[in-house]
């Protein structure tokens, strides 16, 4: 991709050069065709043939972040006083205790 970019940088800069040094040419002329024949197409194929690399580097984080958020979490729960899961020492009675009626 690269190799493309700098041989159509060269190319555009030549006419541009041309351009500008034309007897009938000038230097708004060379800027112009520099900018709309080179910098414009090259800043829309490097962008095109980037999205790929974009996109791994997006997913990378992304599994990067899940995988902190899940080393996390793990430490979190090992470190809780029930973290095996088992049942505590005493059984312990119901939530809320019984109201008497009045007669």
């Amino acid at each position: 991709m690269y190799l493309i970019v700098i041989v159509w940088t060269y190319v555009t800069l030549m006419m541009a050069v041309a351009e500008a040094t034309s007897p009938v040419g000038s230097v708004l002329g060379a800027v112009i065709t520099f900018v709309l024949y080179g910098v414009l197409p090259m800043g829309i194929l490097v962008y095109i043939l980037g999205t790929p690399g974009r996109k791994r580097a997006i997913k990378a984080r992304e599994a990067a972040e899940q995988a902190a958020y899940d080393a996390e979490r793990a430490a979190a729960a090992s470190a809780a006083p029930d973290a095996g899961g088992e049942a505590p020492a005493a059984a312990q009675g119901g939530g809320v205790a019984p109201v008497r009626e009045e007669p």
